[in-house]
């Protein structure tokens, strides 16, 4: 065998291995997500951890380096808690988590999905404040959180996302303070963030303070 042979195969073994690796990272932060809900209608049955590559899991999208890209499981009527270990699905494109029954708070590890694309965790009943932490979704082009029970302000770290096309939407939540007016939100109309009685409005330069009182 020759010596490019040898350093072929070393190059190949090193490549398998590290795609060995990120597929038992993002199965077991899959996994730790399918043992945080209930499923009913058993739509994660597939979801056996045996398997080292979550790739053949029903609901879970990959590329073509066998990296997690989308987890579409909108409408499964799952009821549980989303996990800060999703936050380690480097790859992730789109979390469609929408009209389930999730419950607890966002976590902070979301905004560490810098390839993320699209949130939609509507119609759920999600609890707790936005993270600010989301500001780091660079690439995120819609984020829709309506009609669940967040409460707290909007945060203006978000304002940085200049990708953003739709903050569609925050309705129908608890949300308290004023509605941010500069950089991506500058586009986004007032029916995003109706039904939060306690939302001031949107932000007057000079005029309406960020800091009002009585917003927790």
């Amino acid at each position: 065998m020759t010596m490019a042979s040898l350093l072929l195969l070393q190059v190949l073994a090193v490549t398998l291995l590290n795609t060995l690796a990120n597929a038992n990272v993002e199965g077991d932060a899959l996994f730790a997500f399918r043992r945080a809900v209930r499923d009913p209608k058993k739509v994660l049955q597939s979801w056996d951890p045996t398997l080292v590559d979550p790739c053949t899991w029903f609901h879970v999208t990959c590329d073509a380096d066998n990296r997690v890209t989308r987890l579409d499981l909108g409408n499964a009527k799952l009821r549980g808690r989303l996990v800060p270990d999703l936050g380690k699905l480097e790859r992730l494109q789109y979390l469609e988590l929408y009209m389930n029954n999730m419950v607890g708070s966002i976590p902070e590890e979301i905004g560490e999905l810098k390839s993320l694309v699209s949130l939609d965790l509507y119609h759920n009943n999600l609890t707790g404040s936005i993270p600010a932490p989301l500001s780091k979704l660079s690439n995120l082009k819609f984020m829709r959180l309506n009609s669940n029970l967040l409460i707290g302000r909007i945060p203006r770290q978000l304002t940085q996302l200049q990708n953003l096309k739709i903050f569609s939407d925050v309705s129908n939540n608890d949300l308290c303070g004023t509605i941010p007016t500069t950089g991506a939100f500058s586009k986004f109309k007032e029916e995003s963030f109706r039904n939060n009685s306690r939302l001031e409005g949107p932000e007057l330069m000079g005029f309406v303070r960020y800091d009002t009182g009585g917003c927790k």
